[in-house]
């Protein structure tokens, strides 16, 4: 067997063990601000193949302490994401096996530099007062999707992101 054999067989076998990760369980994806200087969870979504991308609030979830998402590298700066991990199975009743951890370069080279402010216009959460263009009148997930939708998408960032420890994985 050739190795380029080999190696596709491994590439093949790593997504379908990724998709029966998400079968079985959903991925937490978080947004981390590293610009603080202990980095806070600012957004989070989970995906599944059955329910899709379904917003994860930081600062209405919650562990058995009422420990919030936001501060889980307070919480447990040995095992944040375990921490997470724990926070999500707590509030939502589900447990992720798969975290991916998005920083806000990442976020702003595959979503746009505005992303950060077309969120803010948008989000009615903490009485932003939004600008011009957008009164703050959405939910903080709605002001996401839509600051997303809004960004030119650019998915060749994400390997480079990924390369660069910008977007990590975690299996907890």
């Amino acid at each position: 067997m050739s190795l380029g054999k080999s190696i596709l067989k491994i590439i093949v076998l790593v997504i379908v063990v990724l998709l029966l990760f998400i079968l079985v369980s959903p991925i937490l994806i978080i947004a981390e601000d590293t610009t603080e200087g202990t980095p806070g969870v600012d957004m989070a979504a989970s995906f599944s193949v059955p329910k899709g991308f379904e917003w994860v609030y930081p600062g209405s979830s919650y562990n058995a302490n009422g420990e919030t998402l936001h501060n889980i590298h307070f919480i447990d700066p040995e095992n944040p994401y375990g921490a997470a991990r724990d926070i999500i199975s707590y509030t939502y009743h589900y447990t992720p096996h798969i975290i991916v951890s998005v920083n806000d370069e990442a976020a702003k080279d595959i979503f746009g530099y505005d992303l950060v402010d077309n969120i803010r216009a948008n989000d009615a959460y903490n009485g932003y007062p939004g600008n011009g263009n957008a009164q703050g009148t959405m939910s903080r997930g709605d002001a996401v999707g839509t600051a997303m939708l809004m960004g030119n998408f650019n998915p060749l960032e994400i390997p480079l992101h990924v390369l660069m420890g910008n977007i990590k994985f975690f299996i907890v």
